[in-house]
């Protein structure tokens, strides 16, 4: 086990973390402060927690991941939340994500098709009392109907195109950011914009994620 890190070794890796995120790109002063705010090593267990603060994508239970810092603030960015916005996240994984968007957000609903992570992210928000979060476990790829339609749509896992039951689920003037791609080696992160009448899709860069699968985990 690594030694626990001194409260002025916490702060300078804090302090680099801020700066590698402004330097890839992330500027919106919103998106800043909740990445600020929200801890990333809280989010981190087990043998990788010493690499909480590094922008790098890290694993977590359940053959998850948890996504590196300057992707999820792209998204984040991308995702355009508003204060009065109600977001739907599809897949919590580590709860990470989650925490950000409940500091932009008015509410968000997020669901994970695997119930461990689901009740381990659950019980974190708690801790920070984060008490705008609804945390589900379930099929994430159907969305969840009863509480559309959403201002913000964010899926966490790559499918082979943007979900059209997501897609439905989402307000005219709406934004979702999905990453779309049929291997795991060529994705490309989407933002998808309701109109009155289709959507408008705009390719934002390459990235790669855990593909989105259907149905509930059997853990």
């Amino acid at each position: 086990m690594p030694a626990p890190l001194s409260a002025e070794e916490l702060a300078e890796r804090k302090m680099r973390f801020l700066f590698t995120l402004r330097s890839k790109g992330i500027t919106d002063a919103r998106t800043l402060g909740a990445m600020e705010r929200i801890d990333r090593g809280l989010f981190v267990r087990g043998l990788f927690a010493d690499r909480a603060y590094e922008d790098m994508p890290l694993p977590i239970a359940c053959g998850q991941t948890i996504s590196q810092p300057s992707v999820v603030g792209l998204m984040t960015q991308a995702l355009e939340v508003g204060p009065r916005d109600t977001v739907l996240e599809i897949g919590t994984g580590s709860g990470y994500q989650a925490a950000i968007l409940a500091c932009l957000a008015r509410r968000v609903y997020t669901v994970d098709r695997h119930r461990r992570l689901a009740r381990e992210a659950e019980a974190l928000f708690a801790r920070l009392h984060l008490n705008n979060i609804i945390t589900l476990s379930g099929d994430g790829s159907h969305g969840l109907p009863d509480q559309a339609p959403f201002d913000r749509i964010i899926v966490t896992a790559a499918a082979e195109d943007p979900p059209g039951p997501l897609l439905s689920q989402l307000k005219i003037g709406g934004i979702m950011i999905v990453p779309v791609g049929q291997s795991d080696t060529v994705q490309s992160l989407i933002r998808v914009r309701r109109l009155e009448q289709g959507f408008d899709y705009e390719e934002l860069r390459a990235v790669r994620f855990v593909p989105l699968v259907e149905g509930m985990a059997s853990d």
